[in-house]
């Protein structure tokens, strides 16, 4: 998906800044089951700037996700389970509150990878949950965030073992409607297991026809090693969509 903004005034006098800003948004699924095995991945990954007068090229998205759950079926629904997830970003993000812009974080740093075996619920491609009660963690930073994001100062990565419980429900809302829910619950048994990391994201998205689409995605991020308060994105446009099919 590519959403596109612009906005350019002249002479107005209410005032404005001429401004571009693009995203890119790229969502890939590929799963495999023979017999009682099923191996379901999904990437989530997107990418956006903004170019404003007078400030220049500015980041307005960035992220990474893969998710894969390796499954065997124990019955009906039910499967024993090993699943991977990985978070990160691509490329350097800066505090623009702050002169001169304050660099909070970069390529790979943070990176999240938790993976732990489960059980794992699953109707179809669009409703599963997998339950993961003994989740290993591992948070990775570069040397100059050495302290920050739950690693202790003079180490680049920490180590966690926890609960972990991750769910992926889409449904259609209405005719051409779709809303699409990822969440990702975590709590640490070796670090205040009271303080529980939640990741949940919402995607809404209105095909208008087999080209063009209306998006909007809210994520919410709560995670006290990372920021002392709610993270919280929005991003709203009309893009240009293509979806690749393969059966």
């Amino acid at each position: 998906t590519f959403l596109l903004n612009q906005s350019s005034y002249s002479n107005w006098v209410s005032g404005g800044e001429n401004a571009v800003s693009g995203n890119i948004l790229i969502n890939y699924d590929f799963n495999y089951k023979e017999g009682k095995w099923k191996w379901d991945n999904k990437i989530i990954s997107s990418y956006g700037l903004s170019f404003v007068n007078n400030q220049g090229f500015r980041k307005t998205d960035d992220r990474f996700e893969y998710n894969s759950v390796l499954a065997y079926n124990a019955n009906k629904r039910w499967y024993f389970s090993f699943f991977s997830n990985f978070i990160s970003q691509f490329s350097s993000g800066f505090d623009y509150s702050q002169n001169p812009n304050r660099l909070i974080s970069n390529t790979l740093s943070p990176a999240y990878w938790s993976f732990g075996p489960g059980m794992f619920w699953r109707k179809n491609d669009n409703y599963r949950i997998n339950i993961a009660p003994a989740t290993s963690r591992f948070t990775f930073v570069s040397p100059t965030f050495s302290g920050q994001y739950g690693v202790e100062p003079g180490k680049t990565s920490a180590y966690g073992l926890g609960f972990n419980l991750s769910g992926y429900i889409k449904f259609d809302l209405a005719k051409n409607v779709t809303i699409e829910n990822i969440v990702q619950i975590y709590s640490d048994y070796l670090d205040k297991p009271q303080n529980i990391d939640v990741n949940y994201q919402t995607n809404f998205l209105v095909n208008l026809n087999k080209l063009f689409t209306l998006n909007l995605t809210l994520h919410t991020i709560i995670d006290d090693k990372a920021a002392s308060t709610e993270q919280f994105r929005q991003l709203f446009g009309f893009g240009f969509i293509y979806t690749f099919h393969k059966i």
